[in-house]
């Protein structure tokens, strides 16, 4: 066996390694799950749905800006950032008696101490300036 086909083959089976902790990450890892898959478990919140936030505004788009979610910013995007969920994530942000239906654009935070960032349009129309208490909740078909 020469040594590029030992290398290969050592590459190969790291993916293969790493696929099937992926997979086992994924699943939770319990063989013994029925065959309906695995059971979807609502998440509920105190205040009717409602969950606390700190919010703010994440600032002007720089020109062309690329988010983590492929997206390209401008000035009038509305979005939100948030490190956990997922990209295309439907969520509504009520904050001072205004309610709004947007999505997860990003999941890079750019200021510490803050659960979401909200796009400079977005934060205007809500009224947002500086660090504020927001509340959010997922938006359900």
């Amino acid at each position: 066996m020469t040594l590029s086909v030992l290398q290969r083959t050592i590459a190969l089976a790291a993916v293969a390694l790493v696929a099937a902790v992926a997979v086992l990450a994924l699943t939770g890892g319990d063989a013994d799950d029925d065959e309906t898959g695995p059971q979807q478990v609502p998440v509920t919140a105190g205040g009717g749905g409602w969950y606390t936030a700190l919010a703010g505004s994440r600032g002007a788009a720089r020109d062309a800006e690329r988010t983590t979610c492929a997206r390209i910013l401008t000035g009038r995007s509305l979005g939100v950032s948030h490190p956990v969920l997922p990209c295309g994530a439907k969520i509504f942000i009520s904050y001072n008696g205004s309610e709004v239906l947007t999505e997860v654009i990003d999941t890079k935070l750019k200021q510490p101490g803050r659960q979401f960032e909200l796009t400079e349009a977005l934060a205007q129309q809500l009224g947002i300036e500086g660090t504020q208490a927001i509340q959010w909740r997922f938006a359900t078909r």
